[in-house]
């Protein structure tokens, strides 16, 4: 069993999480901004209101966490740098015992057939940039960590991502979408929690970015 803090636990990606490892038999914790969207969480689940850029509360729900996972997310772009920041500083000063970082991420840093990041091909949607440069530079703010800081960034599909049916099937990729036999990629938000569930209870990418897909 892993304590595992869930940062956005109410969101769409942080709810099914929090289910999936609930379910799994795990110690978590849910935090999100409104105490109020907290009542209806799993059994034994334990709900803290708190922000993900508030340092002090941060670093106390780290202390007792096995995984810290950040689900959060917006069209402030900042707010995924100073989430990492907040995160990162938290776990480094608790040395070699600290908790590992899991980030929910982004699709649009994933490179298409020719190798372009899909962010900067041709038709990229216009509304989505503030959230995928968030993401993005949450990316890049990860890779210059170093290593004291132990993290895993998964990747979605770049579009087809939603709420759907938890099959627990898919398959793993690292730096291009994992698509099926109609050349699309897809996965549901329960499938991508169930995989982000199992990176914490067998870690196999470890201080690098994957992304998931049927």
């Amino acid at each position: 069993m892993s304590r595992i803090v869930v940062f956005g636990a109410t969101g769409k990606g942080g709810a099914r999480v929090v289910a999936e490892a609930a379910a799994r038999g795990h110690e978590v914790t849910a935090v999100a901004r409104d105490r109020a969207r907290l009542n209806q969480l799993p059994e034994g689940v334990r709900p803290v209101a708190g922000d993900i850029t508030d340092a002090e509360a941060v670093a106390t729900l780290a202390k007792d966490a096995d995984a810290l996972v950040l689900t959060v997310g917006g069209p402030d772009a900042s707010l995924y740098t100073d989430a990492v920041a907040t995160v990162s500083a938290a776990v480094r000063a608790l040395g070699p015992a600290g908790p590992r970082i899991l980030h929910m991420g982004g699709g649009a840093s994933l490179l298409n057939e020719d190798g372009v990041r899909i962010f900067d091909a041709p038709g990229f949607p216009e509304e989505f940039k503030p959230y995928a440069i968030g993401q993005i530079q949450a990316l890049d703010a990860y890779l210059a960590l170093g290593d004291d800081v132990t993290w895993t960034y998964l990747s979605p599909p770049p579009v087809r991502f939603a709420p759907g049916e938890r099959t627990g099937h898919y398959r793993t990729g690292l730096d291009r979408p994992v698509t099926g036999d109609d050349g699309q990629a897809r996965i549901s938000y329960e499938d991508y929690a169930a995989a982000i569930v199992d990176e914490i209870e067998t870690p196999r990418h470890l201080n690098r970015r994957f992304t998931v897909g049927y």
